[in-house]
């Protein structure tokens, strides 16, 4: 798989997080409209048990947990798409994601401004570490794939410029060619290879 099929599987996966992260975000409000009828109800409800004492199990598709002042800090989901955990900061901005779907599973790092700076996904074709600049772009990445693994730094304009590893180019002349772990390649602004050691 060449470096651009992973980045493109990386985009998907992270196509699929924001998804899930809608639903997470959806399930917020569902989840604060439960969390006030259980308040309303009291211990009344179904399952709670006669003298206050300890409930032994929970079964829900949604939990919500709340702050002092009654935002959704932490949300944990099950839906069709598959499982989440969220993790919200004081204003309610989803900080941190971690996911499970058929497709694999992966933890997703965002910073104050909801930009992704870090993704960790696991998939059938093995992990993979992203890390991102303040716009949310790709600048560094780490895949491991039965060939081995390899890192792939690249600039601001999405274009890579130091690849170690394992790494598929194509050549001029339409060749691919795949170096093996004990490679160093490096390229120009164009993306052509300036250096390569193997």
């Amino acid at each position: 798989m060449t470096t651009d099929e992973r980045i493109e599987n990386l985009e998907k996966g992270l196509a699929s997080a924001r998804r899930l992260n809608r639903w997470l975000l959806a399930a917020v409000g569902l989840a604060l409209g439960v969390w006030i009828l259980a308040g309303t109800f009291g211990p009344t409800m179904a399952g709670a048990p006669a003298g206050g004492g300890a409930v032994k199990e929970i079964r829900a598709n949604r939990f919500v947990v709340e702050d002092e002042n009654g935002k959704g800090r932490a949300m944990l989901e099950v839906n069709e798409e598959g499982t989440g955990l969220g993790l919200a900061d004081e204003n309610g901005k989803l900080r941190a994601g971690l996911f499970m779907t058929k497709d694999g599973s992966g933890l997703s790092l965002r910073d104050e401004n909801r930009k992704t700076r870090v993704m960790l996904n696991v998939t059938k074709d093995g992990p993979m570490l992203a890390l991102a600049d303040e716009n949310g772009k790709s600048r560094a990445r780490l895949d491991v794939v039965k060939e081995g693994a390899g890192l792939r730094l690249i600039d601001e304009k999405g274009q890579g410029r130091v690849t170690v590893g394992v790494t598929q180019i194509t050549s001029p002349d339409g060749r691919t060619i795949t170096y093996p772990e004990s490679s160093l390649l490096l390229y120009g602004a164009d993306g052509k290879v300036i250096w390569q050691a193997r």
